[in-house]
């Protein structure tokens, strides 16, 4: 079976509704929070055009966690994201976050994996004794947060300056062709028209 044969297809309709194309039912956007929960691979397009929607309705979903419960996002982190649309370092910015979510997942699982290893299949991962541990262990974890974004601190600062190392070896490259033709010009013999004389 392909990788494209094992990517879950839902399908929008023009009445906002969701049809998933393995089950031959329509779904909900609960429904489609369960699949990310499980680790399933889908995508979601358009019924009639087929244009790739799974970005806009991960959007919403996200939109719906954050107006109930406790929001993950402050108001002050979504006007910084707002402010990197539209610039030179939006991709670097990207690709950034999503170093950053991917060590932090990855620094989980292994918390997770050592807990299994100490309780075995009884290990307590509940989302009740997961809250009452943390809150137990808050200065080890601050101390392992504080480290952890140091880490992202030094990797933002790394790609920064391959950004400018590059940016710096394009322009080079491309302003290096001019520079005999500059120079010859200021010593070729040209000379630049003078003033005539007034008197």
């Amino acid at each position: 079976m392909t990788d494209a044969q094992q990517i879950r297809l839902i399908k929008k309709y023009p009445n906002r509704r969701l049809y998933d194309t393995a089950s031959s039912t329509y779904i909900t956007i609960g429904d489609v929070k369960n699949l990310v929960l499980s680790h399933e691979p889908f995508r979601i397009v358009d019924a009639k055009t087929g244009e790739d929607l799974t970005r806009s309705v991960l959007l919403q979903i996200i939109l719906e966690e954050e107006a109930c419960g406790q929001p993950l996002f402050s108001s002050e982190m979504l006007a910084q994201i707002i402010r990197f649309y539209g610039q030179a370092s939006q991709n670097l910015m990207g690709r950034y976050l999503e170093n950053s979510i991917a060590a932090f997942v990855e620094m989980q699982n292994k918390f997770q994996e050592q807990l299994r290893s100490l309780y075995g299949d009884n290990a307590p991962l509940g989302t009740d004794w997961m809250a009452q541990f943390l809150s137990l262990q808050a200065p080890a974890l601050q101390s392992m947060m504080n480290a952890y974004l140091e880490q992202s601190r030094q990797l933002l600062t790394q790609m920064q300056k391959q950004a400018e190392s590059q940016t710096r070896g394009l322009f080079g490259a491309m302003f290096s062709g001019l520079r005999p033709q500059a120079d010859e010009s200021a010593q070729g013999g040209t000379t630049s028209p003078t003033k005539p004389d007034e008197t």
